[in-house]
């Protein structure tokens, strides 16, 4: 994809998605962090309903912390791989009070050091919370940069590297957040809507998918008539006389 088609690309998401944000719920930039912690191999409105109430009162390491692993574990138990995840927020928490004064690091590879912190929660920390010009690949944002042609890798640091290198200003700020809710609502996994995309005529996607009413539905094969076989029958036991 040539400069003047990622531009375009980008200023006709940015027209779509006048204010993208991430949907995940937090109150500061720590409750950011848990949440990407415990968004990852979650959907963030699952996320959002154990997070709701427990944000409420635990919305700093050191609450987090007097709250203990077993509470935050029956909190967050709705979540995939929840024993996992409390541990790891239990951790990076304790890491937040002993090293940061129980503040979350504006640094990348601070936060990478942090239990259960991967660069793509970092990236995602980096760029909501501190306004850097990150790129966090996730599912969406892998599927879409490899469809498009926008920035095609064999893995997720090999889209965000490209990424990095053609996104253009004034885009790259929100470039993580245009392409995951484009990823999510439009450029979906098992059926991409093609007929609504707005950068439909820039994708490298073949074949676009058709309308539902343009669709041909396939003819579902007849179902053949079972063959009975032929048992034969003992004959009758004799009676006795």
């Amino acid at each position: 994809m040539n400069k003047a088609d990622v531009a375009e690309l980008y200023r006709r998401l940015a027209d779509r998605i006048p204010e993208p944000k991430t949907e995940l719920y937090y109150v500061n930039d720590y409750t950011l962090l848990v949440a990407v912690v415990l968004s990852a191999q979650a959907t963030d409105a699952g996320v959002n309903i154990a997070t709701r109430d427990l944000f409420r009162t635990v919305d700093t390491p050191q609450a987090m912390l007097d709250l203990g692993e077993t509470r935050l574990r029956e909190a967050i138990k709705t979540i995939g791989l929840f024993n996992t995840k409390a541990k790891n927020v239990i951790g990076l928490s304790r890491a937040l009070v002993d090293q940061y004064g129980g503040k979350v690091p504006a640094d990348r590879d601070a936060l990478m050091a942090l239990p259960g912190v991967g660069r793509k929660t970092a990236n995602v920390v980096m760029n909501t919370a501190f306004g850097a010009e990150t790129f966090a690949v996730d599912t969406h944002i892998f599927r879409v940069g490899n469809r498009t042609g926008l920035a095609p890798g064999k893995d997720p640091l090999a889209v965000e590297l490209r990424l990095d290198a053609v996104t253009p200003l004034p885009y790259r700020r929100d470039a993580h957040h245009l392409l995951i809710l484009h990823g999510r609502y439009v450029c979906k996994a098992r059926l991409p809507e093609c007929w609504r995309c707005v950068i439909a005529d820039l994708c490298r996607y073949k074949p676009k998918t058709l309308p539902p009413r343009e669709r041909v539905a396939k003819p579902k094969p007849r179902k053949k008539a079972a063959r009975h076989k032929k048992v034969d029958t003992p004959p009758p036991h004799p009676r006795s006389p």
